[in-house]
């Protein structure tokens, strides 16, 4: 028993030649600043050729160019996980599918900068591009029907998922084609044909009769319901002239031969009578095909072959059964079997797909990142501040009291070790010349920063609110006024570090004499110098202390949304916390020890005191500013060239924004430089040598979206009995700072 085959391919949407490779390489390079870059050029133009192959030429229907297709679709679906399809301000213009325009006109079209409507034109091209190659297939090869049937399932798939995505994606109202009603009418359409296809398949394969009646029974009910949403009103101008009668005349034909092969059952169970009803309904609905349709073609084979059965049936039932011939409504109705089913969107549709972006990191993965590296970082930032505070209070007693240097010069004659190892230090770092060279930039680079900020404001003057730039001066300000408080530091401990940086032979001059010493073996001396011992034994475990943190913040990198709670962060960091508990514990009996400890020895050396001692204070004091004012002015040169550099690729980013949204009021669209800065409250990266570093190099193997600092911290490395360093460090409300030590007459910063 032959049936015809003859099947719909949906026209594709056709789409402007545009630039896609200038947007995108600018979009890239300025919001991932990454070694990449020249990579992502290369990406960039492969994408650009995967377009004009797959929607600017004209493919032949055949599996090579679906393969083409699906290659280009692909590449825009990993794209748009890793950027916000929104920022992607390509003008994609795409034609209605159905619109053949007409002699007053073009057709009609639509143009949306977005990547999500590029997906959704794209995906719906491999729908219709599918159904075409469907349709073309040779229905005497049984390879290309089941290929035939699995495309006509894909496509089915395909549209009931654009009825669902298509406004979301578009933010406003589609073309025609694009309208949900019409995607329901074509993925009714294609599973229909796919049922047909596999019905045929049966029926050329010579399955038993009571299977093709269930095939056929289905294919009559699923076109019969790809007729009604055919015939609605708002999408029924928009089809062929030939789709719906050919849809009805299908929906008849199939319903005729449901009819015809049950007969065949009938007659195998000599129930003669049922046999010549349905043969009777069949014959009828037959002829409804042909006339719907307006083809006598149409089921003419079949036509024929049930005339004949029911000649035959008729002159047995009237020779010899003699049975009723049953009104066929009383009939029961043929059971169905749905074997066509709509295919889920697959994940990739090319069985060769390469992520031409695979370095760019996905936008949730770098919200993920960000999130668990601000959490881990506050636990951090707590956990040294505490061992800070505490080895502020130690040092600073260890100042007071002279010590270590103290129990070095117990013989008063000659410069104590400590002290030469301190003026060792200083002179390796290259003394007062150094500092002074560093202090004699500030000027330069703050001047520098002025300007481009300047440069950025004015910008910005028409759509910008005066309080985001208030508080981007303060950045400024705030700097200024830290490099005042540099000087006057340096000015105030100039002849002690011009001493320290002169040699330990210039200090044995410079020290006057010990009025009276006192034996080093003596008890007081040999007690106080063992807990000396013990002090630096502490001072060497907080140091490391302090690595093990931030090794291990930078060596878990694995993130994910289970290892981000606060059960994972506290089995990571937990041992840490309990050692640093311990280091506190520590210390706070070493002091209590050495201040018993220095009484005795006090009264061990007669004339302790005096103006050795003084001298050796005010160098020690040196020192320990030099120091902290050689990691200051390091930090506060890197804050400069940072803000330098932020600001330099300020207005390649502000101007196209001003263009676009000259009315805008909003500080995060009118400040994208300054958006993660003023506007996300993430406390400024800390990398593990203690540096202040830009967002974008906090992952050194991802590629950071929109990559510009997060607050200013640049002198985390504090020093004993110095409390808080004098450049601006957290400039939020919503993350306090660290315990730190605040000496009196310290600098007090503007309120947040």
């Amino acid at each position: 028993m032959s049936a015809t085959l003859e099947t719909f391919g949906v026209p594709q949407k056709k789409a402007s030649d545009i630039e896609i490779l200038k947007p995108l390489k600018n979009l890239i390079t300025s919001r991932y600043q990454t070694a990449e870059q020249e990579s992502y050029i290369g990406a960039i133009n492969e994408l650009a050729k995967l377009r004009t192959n797959a929607v600017a030429k004209n493919l032949e229907c055949h599996e090579s160019s679906l393969d083409v297709v699906y290659r280009y679709y692909d590449q825009i679906v990993a794209l748009e996980s890793k950027i916000p399809a929104s920022e992607i301000q390509i003008p994609f213009k795409w034609k209605d599918a159905f619109d053949k325009g007409s002699i007053f006109g073009g057709r009609i079209s639509l143009t949306v900068s977005s990547l999500s409507y590029e997906k959704v034109c794209v995906l719906f091209n491999i729908a219709a591009m599918q159904s075409q190659v469907a349709a073309a297939k040779n229905a005497d090869s049984e390879e290309e029907m089941k290929l035939s049937a699995k495309l006509f399932q894909s496509a089915s798939g395909i549209f009931s998922h654009l009825k669902t995505v298509v406004y979301s994606a578009l933010q406003q109202d589609p073309t025609p084609d694009l309208q949900p009603e019409t995607l329901s009418a074509l993925a009714s359409l294609m599973l229909a044909q796919a049922q047909e296809v596999i019905t045929v398949h049966a029926i050329r394969g010579r399955k038993k009769d009571a299977i093709i009646a269930k095939l056929c029974a289905q294919c009559e009910d699923m076109y019969g319901e790809t007729l009604k949403l055919f015939q609605r009103e708002s999408i029924k101008q928009l089809w062929d002239r030939e789709w719906i009668p050919r849809i009805s005349g299908k929906q008849a034909g199939y319903a005729g031969l449901a009819e015809y092969h049950q007969s065949r059952v009938c007659n195998n169970d000599k129930s003669v009578g049922e046999e010549i009803a349905r043969l009777n309904k069949g014959l009828e609905m037959f002829k409804a095909a042909q006339a719907r349709s307006g083809d006598l073609t149409m089921f003419a084979d079949n036509l024929g072959r049930a005339k004949n059965c029911l000649d035959e049936a008729v002159k047995d039932n009237d020779f010899i059964y003699h049975e009723r011939v049953p009104d066929v409504k009383t009939l029961s109705a043929i059971a169905k079997a749905a074997l066509a089913k709509p295919t889920p969107l697959p994940e990739r549709f090319s069985t060769t797909f390469t992520d031409l972006f695979e370095t760019l990191v996905p936008v949730s993965v770098q919200q993920a990142l960000v999130a668990y590296d601000t959490r881990k970082q506050e636990l951090v930032s707590s956990e040294i501040g505490k061992l800070r505070e505490s080895t502020q209070l130690l040092n600073s007693i260890l100042a007071s009291l002279n010590l270590p240097a103290a129990i070095e010069d117990v013989g008063g004659e000659k410069v104590p070790q400590s002290l030469r190892e301190k003026s060792s230090s200083v002179v390796e770092h290259g003394g007062c010349e150094a500092l002074q060279k560093m202090i004699s930039e500030l000027p330069d680079l703050l001047t520098r920063n002025k300007e481009l900020l300047e440069e950025c404001e004015r910008s910005l003057k028409e759509e910008q609110e005066s309080d985001s730039q208030l508080r981007t001066q303060k950045v400024i300000d705030t700097a200024m006024s830290a490099d005042t408080t540099i000087r006057e530091k340096y000015e105030s401990h100039k002849e002690g570090m011009e001493l320290l940086s002169a040699g330990p032979e210039d200090i044995a001059g410079a020290l006057p004499s010990a009025s009276s010493t006192t034996d080093g073996s003596d008890p007081a001396v040999v007690r106080l110098k063992k807990l000396m011992e013990d002090v630096e034994t502490l001072k060497s475990a907080t140091i490391d202390m302090k690595n093990v943190f931030l090794n291990a913040l930078a060596q878990d990198g694995a993130i994910n949304e289970q290892g981000m709670s606060a059960e994972s962060l506290g089995r990571v960091f937990g041992p840490l916390q309990k050692q640093v508990k311990e280091s506190i514990e520590r210390q706070e009996e070493l002091v209590k020890n050495i201040q018993e400890a220095h009484k005795d020895f006090s009264h061990a050396v007669s004339g302790a005191g005096g103006d050795r001692e003084a001298m050796m204070k005010k160098l020690a004091s040196a020192y320990d500013n030099f120091i902290v004012l050689r990691s200051n002015l390091t930090e506060g040169t890197k804050f400069y060239n940072d803000l330098t550099q932020l600001l330099q690729s300020t207005p390649t980013r502000v101007h196209p924004r001003c263009h676009r949204h000259p009315q805008r009021k909003h500080p995060q669209a009118s400040l994208p430089f300054l958006g993660p800065l003023l506007l996300q409250n993430l406390p400024y990266p800390i990398n593990p040598s203690g540096m202040p570093t830009p967002q974008g190099y906090v992952y050194s193997s991802y590629p950071v979206y929109t990559p510009m600092p997060q607050g200013y911290n640049p002198y985390f490395q504090q020093q004993p009995g110095y409390g808080t360093a004098p450049y601006p460090q957290q400039p939020y409300t919503a993350y306090p700072f660290p315990p730190q030590a605040q000496p009196p007459q310290q600098q007090q910063w503007p309120p947040q």
